[in-house]
């Protein structure tokens, strides 16, 4: 069998796809470049192709399902840059390759605290060897009420993680897990965890249905100083009314892992470019956000376990086995 990987990274990937190729008995095709109708006939011959978050609308589809494509693979969680009715509709099958929860969730913890802190302008003032302490005093976790919105596997693990700083834990999902219970939090509406959360952080996929779960109106109904990470999506989040908070002071302060309209900015060198999106440059500008480029996930384990397990995907497709990663919903 033949697999056709996209977006391939040359210094961490190149050699794991090529170990579990072997192990696995599969033919690689290997492209750095994500995939377009201008590269798509490498796929041809080759009935699965392995991508990470580029996107994926039907036209695109159609033309790698005219090369003979029958499965579509990411090497993310989310798949929300892979139009899946489209796919469905041109007989095609998407997986994804689900991580461990400890990475995003170290990440986002380490955000919460860079935040509290005002960690970014710590360091920039120690940078230019600015040793002054106004406009840097910081809080503490055991003096807030964190709220966790979305307590799947990674919501979960925050949870676990931030029991041991005596914060107030609380937590949204449409459907609970007995066990958050266990590390102490308690499940509230969305309403009560705008109206009693000093820190917000956000853990849900990206749905029709949550778009833009923070909007102006979720904005004001928050507490003053509010601080929100986001290590999820960035379509969960107004980026206007997001700044907007921000100016007025209505928001205290954000650590943003991922932003809306990022598709085809990272993970690429555009430090020679300018970029269209404007909305990151306000947001890199203020003082009291740190902005990072969707990496969170980005650790020794999570590289290797998506290199093997969307291969693994692949070869049991092929093979007609129960595909564990198979996108069902």
């Amino acid at each position: 069998m033949k697999v056709t990987v996209y977006n391939c990274r040359e210094f961490d990937e190149k050699a794991l796809f090529e170990k579990y190729a072997q192990e696995l008995g599969i033919e690689l095709i290997l492209c750095p470049d994500a995939p377009d109708a201008r590269n798509a006939s490498l796929a041809e011959g080759a009935q699965c192709i392995d991508i990470i978050t580029s996107r994926m609308p039907g036209e695109l589809l159609s033309v790698f399902a005219d090369y003979g494509v029958k499965y579509v693979t990411t090497r993310t969680i989310g798949y929300d840059h892979i139009d899946v009715k489209a796919a469905r509709e041109l007989g095609m099958t998407v997986a994804n390759a689900p991580y461990g929860p400890c990475g995003v969730a170290d990440y986002a913890v380490m955000l919460i605290l860079m935040t509290i802190r005002k960690m970014k302008r710590i360091l920039e003032r120690t940078n230019i060897q600015d040793y002054s302490l106004k406009g840097i005093q910081g809080r503490e976790l055991k003096d807030l009420t964190v709220g966790i919105i979305g307590t799947g596997r990674i919501g979960r693990t925050v949870l676990r993680d931030l029991s041991g700083f005596g914060c107030k834990l609380i937590a949204y999902d449409l459907y609970e897990n007995q066990e958050v219970y266990k590390t102490g939090a308690a499940y509230v509406s969305l309403e009560e965890m705008w109206r009693r959360a000093d820190v917000i952080s956000l853990h849900a996929p990206l749905t029709d249905e949550n778009y833009h779960m923070i909007d102006e109106k979720a904005i004001a109904q928050m507490r003053d100083g509010v601080m929100i990470v986001n290590t999820a999506r960035g379509g969960l989040i107004d980026t206007q009314a997001l700044i907007c908070g921000i100016e007025s002071g209505k928001i205290g302060g954000a650590g943003l892992d991922v932003v809306e309209n990022e598709f085809g900015l990272y993970y690429y060198d555009h430090k020679s470019d300018i970029l269209n999106n404007r909305e990151l440059a306000i947001l890199r500008g203020f003082p009291n956000v740190t902005v990072s480029h969707h990496m969170a996930f980005y650790t020794d384990d999570c590289v290797e376990t998506v290199v093997r397990d969307s291969l693994l995907g692949c070869k049991y497709f092929v093979e007609g086995k129960e595909n564990p990663w198979e996108v069902r919903d």
